[in-house]
């Protein structure tokens, strides 16, 4: 524990708690029959209603942006939106395990854009374990390489991954300045019209779901968005970064075995490989970043 606070809740406790509800999403997903994006789109717009409820006081925050940071936080919520979009539909093309792994891999993209484009330095051991997370990747697209949709699932999740790390890259010198309420309930939002506009676009119908749907959408933005990631928020507060981000880990074993549970889907042997390969290879990677 970091500091001399005392934590109300036992962070490791929460921490659980978190990975144990981000691993219920990709069920959630599956069980719905809406358009992928009329899912992540309505779980988007919830949950920014739900934080914009908790964090009325601090929304003010949001005035103070400059023109250069509001293009930032745009960008941000247009690569939200690319990530839930592209991720939510690879659901329904690939097996929840190899979906989840490779959608987890984003933290080596994290690396990789930081790299590039904000010049922060890297080590041999980041470098080894950015192999290894490519190498299983690839390990479960060549497992799926006959079958042409569970590699369209595949893809999906890794434009999912990468996206996911962009907005993870803009938002890190905004929430700076941000607190979480502000930033999430604008990112949220914004991702999430973006996203239901874009399937309005399409010809796809935004109401008159049966309420079984909307209580399906309801419970992506209160489990795996709002107990999930705000569980991992408060673990960082008490727990070393590194911590955090290796249990984060946790979700694809979570998923994957939710999958087996609820919907009998149980995972190749090329996905299990090439899943801990990945895992391990995103494990060297963030463990001993602080």
């Amino acid at each position: 524990m970091s500091g001399s606070e005392e934590a109300p809740i036992n962070p490791k406790l929460a921490l659980g708690l978190g990975i144990a509800a981000v691993s219920t999403a990709s069920i959630l997903i599956r069980l719905s029959s809406s358009h992928p994006f009329v899912i992540a789109g309505y779980r988007m717009v919830f949950s920014s209603v739900i934080m914009g409820l908790l964090s009325l006081r601090s929304l003010g925050e949001l005035r103070g942006l400059s023109n250069r940071e509001l293009w930032t936080l745009l960008v941000s919520g247009v690569a939200l939106a690319l990530h839930f979009g592209s991720w939510t539909t690879s659901l329904f093309y690939t097996s929840v395990a190899a979906s989840t792994v490779i959608v987890d891999s984003s933290p080596i993209f994290v690396v990789l854009i930081s790299w590039a484009f904000l010049k922060e330095g890297t080590n041999l051991r980041e470098l080894v374990g950015i192999a290894m997370a490519l190498l299983g990747a690839f390990i479960i697209a060549l497992g799926h390489s006959s079958l042409e949709l569970n590699l369209l699932g595949d893809f999906l999740a890794f434009i999912g991954s990468v996206s996911l790390a962009i907005y993870l890259v803009a938002g890190r010198r905004l929430r700076r300045k941000l607190g979480l309420g502000p930033y999430t309930t604008f990112v949220y939002g914004f991702s999430g019209l973006l996203l239901l506009a874009t399937a309005h676009l399409w010809g796809v119908r935004l109401t008159g779901y049966p309420l079984r749907e909307y209580a399906i959408f309801l419970a992506l933005a209160l489990f795996p968005t709002g107990l999930g990631h705000n569980s991992y928020n408060y673990a960082l507060k008490y727990l070393k970064t590194s911590i955090v981000s290796v249990s984060i880990l946790g979700e694809p074993i979570g998923a994957s075995i939710l999958a087996a549970l609820v919907l009998g889907e149980l995972p190749k042997l090329s996905t299990v490989v090439g899943g801990a390969i990945t895992l391990l290879g995103i494990y060297l990677t963030v463990s001993q970043q602080e």
